[in-house]
Order: structure tokens, then sequence, then C-alpha cells
């Protein structure tokens, strides 16, 4: 029977965060190291990376860099410096955008395609597989049969998001910050145009939708779909969000945690020739009991994930507003200025709690709860609510005290096994990743008089939680037991978790090199800007695959009216006129998007189902 490890992949802004992650159930981690991380200021130090790496391998959690940005000439130094160091701290892979890494003097590690690089058809990931990498981060946009076919044409291990913030543009391929701002989301600066408010305007300048965040997409969220994920070849199912609080790392990751042990408490699925295991160690105990809608979201979709067009935009709001809790009964000022009201639901609230108020689509303002009675709520500052306005939480201060107090153990099961050889007595102790450890407790003990009660203090002291063991005992081998004091059980239990934590961290260090298959794999003709070719090594390689004629990335040519942004989300399905024209013409009036005084143009590629935003 084929074994397949199922790996939840989280993030970890920082070390704090990374460590919370673990202790919450993941399998791995996604982390920047100080440069070169698609997320701008989310940075950590080395020293950081190599404890957070020290603290993951206890539980064969692994730790991935990400280096994923494009990188120009003058950097490529530093970028090899920060890969090596990445390297020497522990890390356990690479994701890389920029394939002018792959040619250079990198440390023996995998590399990771990071979704950067446009990973949705076949042909990407046979090229990627071609060049050496070993996994692929798929496309967000990508429906369960597209993963099947995917992984019917190559061997490369697949990776794809399964909660978090949707880009409206596939990953790799949008220009619009760096358009707007300068700042490029393929350099990690990305300053989030798609959760601006546009006015949307036809070919005669019309407003026809004012002043709404039409290019923002609510969070995914695919909690329903991880089982026909896995049976689509998918191992590797990560979680976004490195920009997210360590509350939100938290929730989620033990949500998706729970999810997977409910899915690999029965091993097999589907035609039942595949066994499904966890790719750490450690099973949680206790702790809080998560809730996706307590986090921040934008509500929630599970995007083209079933091939079907659904309601994806967030709404009037680009924020998270929360969960709903009910309608403003009343409302009034009180003598010193500051705001009452009551409201109508069977959900309490809390003093502290963050509220969000909806009057209309575009009247939407927020408070904190100072004060609680009944149903009765306090604000300390003027806040202009009405009757019937709708009130959610974006914050609660319950969940929020949960989960800092709550948190689970996670704990690596321990075998023990006690022995006798010659009259010395042994303890050896086997832990779930098979490490096994041996100890002497001592010699010259003398038999105990009752044989049952040495037993039970045995079992008793050996059978307790030290550090992150948890022991049990499977074997006595003896045919005459000692009388053990108690302290001598609990050192002897000590011993073995110290000499764990010592043997375990000498196999954290990745040894494989990485696979080079053939470079079959041909690009032929003229590349243009959005291959994101922005150094002489990544235009070499291209070179070396057939590629005649290269435009330099875009963040060096800066072309003028050019594709900014591809889109599986049309803002004509959205607002309800689909042409449903498969001719591949764009048959519609021509419609616009208008930003600041700036003006970009929409094209539909209907064939395809895609929009496009020039400009």
């Amino acid at each position: 029977m084929q074994v397949t490890t199922l790996e939840l992949l989280a993030p970890a802004g920082n070390k704090d965060i990374g460590i919370a992650a673990i202790d919450c159930g993941a399998d791995a981690l996604y982390i920047a190291g100080s440069s070169f991380g698609a997320r701008y200021g989310v940075g950590n130090s080395l020293g950081d990376i190599d404890s957070l790496c020290n603290y993951a391998h206890k539980f064969g959690s692994k730790v991935y860099l990400t280096l994923n940005t494009i990188i120009f000439d003058n950097e490529i130094g530093k970028a090899i410096s920060l890969a090596w160091k990445a390297y020497e701290a522990g890390c356990d892979a690479l994701i890389i955008q920029d394939f002018g890494l792959i040619d250079v003097e990198l440390p023996p590690i995998p590399l990771f395609a990071s979704t950067q690089t446009n990973n949705r058809d076949v042909q990407q990931l046979k090229l990627l597989e071609s060049l050496g990498f070993s996994r692929a981060i798929l496309a967000r946009e990508l429906s369960i049969e597209q993963i099947k076919n995917i992984r019917k044409g190559t061997a490369i291990e697949l990776e794809s998001f399964i909660h978090g913030a949707l880009c409206v543009s596939y990953s790799g391929q949008c220009y619009l910050s760096a358009r707007l701002t300068g700042r490029s989301a393929n350099r990690g600066e990305c300053a989030q145009p798609c959760r601006s408010n546009y006015n949307l305007l036809d070919g005669n300048g019309n407003v026809l939708v004012k002043n709404r965040p039409l290019l923002s997409l609510k969070d995914l969220n695919l909690s329903d779909y991880i089982e026909e994920m896995i049976l689509a070849g998918v191992t590797s199912f990560k979680i976004e969000g490195r920009l997210k609080n360590i509350s939100y790392v938290k929730n989620i990751v033990r949500h998706y945690r729970g999810l997977f042990d409910n899915i690999l408490e029965h091993g097999t699925l589907g035609d039942k020739e595949t066994q499904y295991r966890p790719a750490s160690f450690g099973k949680l105990y206790g702790g809080f009991s998560p809730r996706t809608d307590l986090t921040f979201n934008r509500g929630y979709t599970h995007f083209f994930i079933e091939g079907e067009r659904g309601k994806w935009q967030s709404g009037h709001s680009a924020k998270g507003i929360g969960e709903y809790i009910g309608e403003v009964v009343e409302s009034w000022r009180d003598n010193h200025g500051c705001t009452v009201f009551e409201y109508k639901s069977d959900i309490s609230l809390e003093n502290g709690d963050g509220l969000c108020f909806v009057e209309s689509p575009n009247k939407i303002s927020g408070a904190r709860a100072s004060k609680i009675i009944g149903n009765k709520v306090f604000i300390n500052e003027a806040v202009d609510i009405q009757e019937k306005t709708k009130i959610y939480r974006n914050y609660s201060i319950g969940f929020e005290k949960e989960l800092k107090n709550n948190m689970p153990k996670r704990l690596l099961k321990v075998g023990v096994c006690f022995e006798d050889i010659n009259g010395e007595y042994f303890l050896e102790g086997e832990c779930e990743d098979e490490t096994v450890v041996k100890i002497s407790i001592g010699a010259n003990f003398e038999v105990a008089d009752n044989q049952e009660k040495a037993k039970e203090t045995i079992y008793k002291q050996l059978e307790k939680v030290t550090d992150c063991y948890i022991f049990e005992v499977r074997e006595i081998r003896t045919e005459k037991l000692p009388f053990l004091p108690v302290s001598v059980l609990n050192q002897g239990r000590r011993d073995i978790a110290t000499q764990l934590q010592r043997t375990r961290p000498e196999k954290r260090r990745v040894k494989e090199l990485r696979s080079y298959a053939k470079r079959d794999a041909r690009i032929g003709g003229r590349l243009s800007y959005r291959y994101n070719i922005a150094n002489s090594y990544a235009s070499n390689l291209y070179k070396s695959l057939g590629a005649e004629e290269i435009e330099p990335a875009f963040e060096i040519s800066n072309p003028s009216e050019v594709e900014l942004m591809r889109c599986k989300y049309c803002i004509r399905y959205e607002l309800g006129f689909c042409m449903k024209n498969h001719s591949g013409e764009d048959s519609g009036l021509p419609l616009y998007l208008e930003n600041n005084g700036r003006t970009f143009k929409l094209v539909f590629d209907c064939r395809n189902c895609e929009m496009i935003i020039f400009g």
C-alpha cells in the first residue's frame, strides 16, 4: 500500500506566531528572512529563524524560507547569501519566484516554485519539474478537475491554498500596484489596489457603479473540500496569512488540524490503496475550540474549486465586518455625549468587543463597546447609529482571551520499555518519530515484596507528561520487579526526555540534494514582461530553453498601455450582465475602472472566461 503524507502549512509572520502555529498542529511553516519575501515589512532575523527551526523540528515539522520576489542583478549575491544562511539555520526548503536562482550556487536544499510563477496548467508544471523544482504552489483559481489533470501530467509535489485572502489577479501577473504607486507586487511591495474603491464607467463616461471596492474578493475557505483535494493529488495545504496576527493563525490552524485529524483517523480515502499520515508528529490535547467566523475575514467563498462561478466580490467593504449580531432597536446620547444603544439579538456582547455598524452599503462605522448591561451597549464616544442598523462583531474580547489563555498541548508519544539486563535496570524510550534512547536507572535494587504494587508504581510514575512528551509503558522485561523509589522512576523519565531532545535535532538538517531532471521543456519565441525576467541569470536560463527575444520585467521596462491584471473574477458576471459569448470576442459595451482620476480599460476574454485590466 502506498503511503502519502499530508502537510498542513501555516504562515509565520514572526517566530512567536510560528511557534503558536506549531503548537496548534501545523506540519510546516513558511517564513520570510530579512529580504526578498513577497510580503514587504514581514522580515525575520536568522537567529529567530534558527530558533523556530529548532522548535519545529522537535515535532518533525518543517520550515520553508520565502525567497519569492523577482531579483535584480545587483541583488543576486545577497539572495544567495540569505539562502545559505537559511540552510545553516535549519530551513527545509526555499520558496522562490525568480528563475535566476536556479543556476547559481544555492545550498543542497529543495526548491519550491512560488504561486507567483503562475502555476495553473500542466505545461508550466512540467517546466518546473524539468528545472528541478520538487514542489509547485498552485494558483488559487484552479478547480478540482484542473488539479486532477495537472496531477496526471506531472510527478511534482502539489501545494494548494485552502484558506485566507484572495488576490483578484493570477499571482505573479499583477502590475496594477506598480503602475499606480510604483510599489511592485512581484517585489513584495503590493499596495493592495484591489481593496480600493472604484467607479465603473461605460464608454460614454457614465457612472454605472460608484465608489465600491469592485476588485476586492471574499476570503477563501475550502474546509468542505479537503478530501476532494487530497484525492485530486494535493499533499500540502496552505493557509495564507504572513500579515495576519497570532490570534488568526492559532484559530485557523487549529480549525484545519481538526479537519485533517478527522480524515487521518480513517487512514485511507477513495480507492483504499493509499494510506495517509500527517507530515509531522505529535497530537493536540485540550485547548480552545476554533471558530473561523471570529477571526478576520471579508466573508468566505470556495472560489472556483467546483469549476463554477459564484458571487466572489466582498461586497461594499473590503474590510472584515465580522459576525452578525443583530439590529439596533434604539440609540441615544448620555449626559456626556457618548452613545448608548439597545439591540435585538440572542447573542451576548462583552465589554471590549469591537463592533461594526452597517446602516447602508455606503455607510459603515465601528466602535469598541465600553460597557454592556443586558442588551444595552455603552460606547465612550459619539457614534451616529440609527434604528435598524445592522450590528456585527469584528473583535471578540472573550474569544481573544480564550486563544491566549487556553492553548492546546502538542505532545509526542513515547513508548517505554522497562528492562533488566544482568541486574542493571534500563528504560528504553521510542518516540513516535522512531527516535530511540536508552538509559540506565541503576542496579542492586531489592526485589519488591509486593510485585503488583511495584508494577503499579512503574506505570504511575512513567506514564506522565514531561516537556513535550507523553509517556506510555509498553513492556516490562524482567522476571521479578525491584523495589524502585519514586524519585528514581521520575528521574528516569526526565532523562529519557532530555536524551530525546539532544538526539532529535541531529535529524533536522536537510541532507538530500535537489534533483535535476533533464531540461527537456522548451520555451521559444518572444517572452514578454509577464515572464518577470529581472536579471541576466534568468534571461540566460530562458535562452537555454529556446527563448529568442526577452522583454525585461515590468519593473524594469515599465511598458505603457499593457495588460496590468488578468483575473478569473469578472465584474460583468458579478453585476449580473455576463455576455456569455464564447467566441472569444468582447462584444459588450466598453467598460472602465476609475480611481482618483486614473482610468483603466476592462477587456473580457469570454472564451477563457477571464477579465483583463489594461492601463
